[in-house]
């Protein structure tokens, strides 16, 4: 069996789970900012926001890095200019993850400052990344 394609699937299979977290998360702040907090509609956003980030999002994004720096090893990608620039995105993006933990927890605590506008622009962040990398990965432009 050729490992090489089982990491590559692993890993898409990580990336994909992740990312739809990164981008269903902000969507779930901006109704969680409309709700008074303390109100049984917050606490049921606040259970939900949880449990994606802790259970599903960490360990994908655990494991999308994982198994991307073994293929990129496996296939010398640190030497190619494309997965410079990939590699700062996905950063970018594990930066985005952790300030979205941080917001989650001010909502949960009730001290959240954003608007749901706020939130709803911060939705877009992930999926112009995302478009970005797929790029990067697939056509190597450089």
């Amino acid at each position: 069996m050729d490992t090489y394609l089982w990491l590559k699937a692993l890993h898409v299979i990580s990336m994909i789970a992740w990312m739809a977290g990164l981008m269903y998360l902000p969507r779930l702040f901006v109704y969680h900012a409309g709700e008074q907090a303390g109100s049984k509609t917050a606490a049921t956003f606040e259970i939900m926001e949880r449990r994606l980030l802790m259970i599903i999002m960490t360990p994908a994004m655990i494991f999308t890095w994982i198994f991307g720096f073994i293929l990129a090893a496996k296939i010398h990608a640190f030497a190619q200019p494309w997965f410079h620039v990939k590699l700062t995105l996905v950063i970018a993006l594990t930066i985005f993850h952790f300030v979205l933990a941080s917001w989650r927890k001010k909502l949960a605590t009730g001290q959240n400052t954003k608007s749901e506008r706020f939130f709803r622009l911060v939705n877009e962040v992930p999926t112009v990344l995302m478009i970005i990398i797929v790029i990067l990965v697939i056509v190597k432009p450089f």
